[in-house]
């Protein structure tokens, strides 16, 4: 017997350690079915949950719920997952099987108990691996093991935001130490003019996938650098260059000390652009070559994607911080300081410029691109200078746009509703459009009912989170309403995102009295669900943040907007399933892509947006509503005027009128008409799988070729 039930328990533990799990509902269920409150308790956290149940409590438990057949069935799946060698990374990328795709960024999103990101670029990163694990393609992910993450959100009084850090705990979440060829847990090294650093590697399995992470916190670093990794995006640039470092230098001798023989290196942003530099200088030393000659050989099989088309995301150093850091790094180059200052510098000559971390990526790469149609010519623009003389059409950098991993945002309720309709094979087949044509024939009534069960577990889940958050305010007149907040029967929108200022969250308040006519409707009201951090060092966003959590405090307003705290890979996850609209409201062209909305699609929710990012691409006319008609204009006053009345324009004569027009059984068939051509105009289009595709096609084969021809 109790060899039986420690085998239960050990089933379950291996299911743990591969966040494979993340992305199929059927693990996430047993876990839930086992202890739903301890699931709960431990934030998802499966080894912190199997450390608090004993194996007798999961026998007992699934004795009593008849989870033995689940759990091994669900052990079988990850086997044959794992050892599946028909995958479609294995039939059409034969030249990247040889050597993996080493995939580089700052941040990994892949679940809310692994807080080791911050927003987009995390959640995009993750999802990457994720798709690239399904595809089979051979991909090493590279990053930094943040020991606080980003930080945890708290709203005082006020609504003024506090930043609150937690140290992670390594030995309840599923890391395993990278080892050495001497079986010791692997450290790098990287000399600077003022202090060595040092950082020991930790693994997390993602699916196929090994994701690699820098840490920091060893004894061999002084006292500051042991706390270089404690924070995502915090500090100065002294402690930003020698994460950078760290990252980009040190991410690439792991790869080195591990005998991995990268044949495409992929800088997910520039934070990792001195891979580049590493890289030229193990091949200089290994075949003897000059400088210019190993940078060709690297560009050949670099590809960079660049996030930001806003100017001041774009890391640059000066030159004594360069200097400090990477000048013992240059000398071994071969490079005067000046030759060094240049591969940074869109001017070369120009000795003023500060060395930026996206031209030496882009210096050192023979494939960029933005992240949608309309990034990719602001991209262009941006850098076109580095190209002089070169028409603005003709600068080499292109676009693919972002997409989503379907099933780790896919609702479990929308997966049973496509299993059914779409074929038990849709989810191998999902980047195909004739898969989500078999949309249309999900009966109406069943797509709406499954979309309001959503809409009131996103309700349900918001006043339990708006209960804690009064309880620790001391709000008594907000708790006694809390099961009135929210009615699953009014338009529920959706608006979450960092609070930047060019994101406009607040647009939608920002003429206020038409707002609150529009939520005080008797017969057709609104209801609108906030949730986003601002940077820490960021006021404009915090007060913008705080207008919204001050509006939402009021008793005029408590019942209808509502701000969530500390959003994160959970909340949003809510949000994207049970919204009946996204809102977006950035300043065009200032958002690269935005993947929320994706999700959202999946799931039978409206975008609401501006055409700026992915909407710009997928807006058709009848798959959602669009915010204006794409214009821009100098004076951003006049912009912000003109977009907020084209927003309660289309609420007031759009969106509001087709939410509300129900037929004999109540259910909106214009707009379920709406939801069911969102799915199938983007289902395929603008989801992970797709994206990883166009970026194995279109650039790692390309460039995996290039590495195996070098000469």
């Amino acid at each position: 017997m109790a060899d039986a039930r420690n085998h239960l328990h050990d089933r379950l533990r291996v299911l743990a350690q591969n966040l494979w799990w993340t992305w199929h509902p059927e693990v996430i269920n047993l876990f839930t079915d086992l202890d739903p409150h301890l699931w709960r308790e431990v934030e998802h956290n499966p080894i912190a949950f199997l450390n608090q149940i004993t194996p007798e409590q999961v026998e007992e438990r699934a004795a009593e719920l008849v989870l033995h057949s689940r759990i091994n069935h669900a052990f079988r799946r990850l086997n044959e997952y794992m050892e599946n060698e028909r995958t479609w990374g294995a039939i059409h990328c034969g030249n990247v099987n040889n050597r993996p795709v080493v995939y580089f960024s700052a941040e990994f999103g892949l679940h809310e108990s692994l807080p080791v990101y911050s927003g987009g670029l995390g959640i995009l990163a993750g999802d990457h691996l994720k798709s690239a694990s399904d595809l089979g393609i051979p991909l090493i992910g590279i990053g930094l093991l943040y020991q606080q993450g980003y930080f945890n959100q708290r709203l005082n009084h006020d609504g003024w935001q506090e930043e609150d850090y937690v140290d992670l705990d390594i030995a309840r979440l599923p890391f395993k130490p990278v080892l050495d060829q001497q079986g010791e847990h692997l450290v790098v090294r990287i000399d600077t003019k003022t202090t060595p650093l040092h950082a020991r590697v930790w693994q997390l399995q993602v699916g196929r996938v090994r994701l690699m992470l820098l840490d920091s916190n060893v004894q061999a670093n002084s006292a500051e650098d042991r706390e270089l990794t404690n924070r995502l995006y915090g500090g100065d640039n002294r402690l930003r260059i020698r994460q950078e470092v760290l990252l980009g230098i040190g991410g690439a001798r792991i790869l080195q000390a591990l005998n991995i023989h990268p044949g495409v290196l992929h800088l997910n942003e520039g934070h990792s652009s001195f891979a580049i530099l590493e890289e030229i200088r193990r091949i200089m030393e290994y075949d003897q070559i000059p400088f210019h000659r190993a940078l060709r050989r690297v560009s050949l099989y670099t590809v960079f994607t660049t996030h930001t088309p806003v100017a001041a995301g774009h890391d640059r150093f000066a030159a004594d911080l360069i200097e400090d850091h990477l000048g013992i790094f240059r000398e071994k180059l071969g490079l005067s300081h000046d030759e060094f200052m240049a591969l940074g510098r869109v001017n070369p000559d120009n000795h003023t410029e500060t060395f930026c971390m996206t031209v030496l990526a882009i210096k050192g790469s023979r494939r960029a691109n933005g992240v949608s149609a309309i990034h990719g010519t602001v991209s262009r623009l941006m850098w076109k200078d580095l190209w002089p003389g070169r028409p603005e059409v003709e600068v080499p950098i292109g676009h693919i746009t972002n997409g989503v991993h379907v099933l780790s945002w896919l609702a479990p309720q929308m997966y049973q509703l496509f299993e059914t309709r779409l074929g038990q094979n849709w989810a191998t087949r999902m980047v195909h459009p004739d898969v989500w044509e078999r949309v249309d024939d999900i009966d109406d009534g069943e797509l709406w009912e499954t979309h309001q069960y959503l809409k009131m577990r996103l309700i349900r889940f918001v006043r339990r989170r708006l209960r804690i958050q009064s309880e620790r305010l001391g709000q008594k007149d907000l708790l006694r309403q809390i099961d009135h907040i929210l009615d699953p029967d009014v338009l529920t929108i959706g608006c979450a995102r960092r609070f930047a200022t060019y994101k406009r969250g607040d647009l939608i308040i920002s003429q206020l009295d038409r707002m609150t006519k529009l939520i005080n409707d008797a017969r057709r009201p609104i209801q609108i669900i906030f949730a986003g951090k601002a940077h820490p060092r960021d006021d404009d966003g915090k007060r913008l943040l705080q207008r919204i959590a001050q509006l939402s405090y009021s008793r005029q307003h408590r019942s209808s907007i509502v701000f969530v705290e500390n959003y994160d890979y959970n909340v949003a996850r809510h949000l994207v399933q049970g919204v009946d609209v996204w809102l977006n409201t950035p300043r065009r062209p200032l958002e690269a892509c935005g993947t929320s909305g994706q999700k959202v699609v999946l799931n039978g929710g409206l975008n609401l947006s501006v055409l700026d990012g992915w909407w710009n691409e997928a807006y058709d006319g009848r798959n959602g509503f669009a915010i204006g008609h794409g214009g821009m204009h100098n004076d951003l006053s006049v912009q912000n005027q003109r977009d907020a009345d084209y927003l309660y324009e289309t609420l007031e004569k759009e969106v509001i009128p087709m939410y509300y027009q129900r037929d004999m059984s109540g259910t909106p068939t214009e707009w379920v008409r709406r939801m069911k051509h969102g799915i199938k105009s983007m289902g395929w289009r603008f989801i992970a799988d797709r994206m990883v595709k166009d970026y194995a096609q279109r650039f790692y084969l390309p460039a995996a070729s290039a590495t195996s021809a070098e000469t």
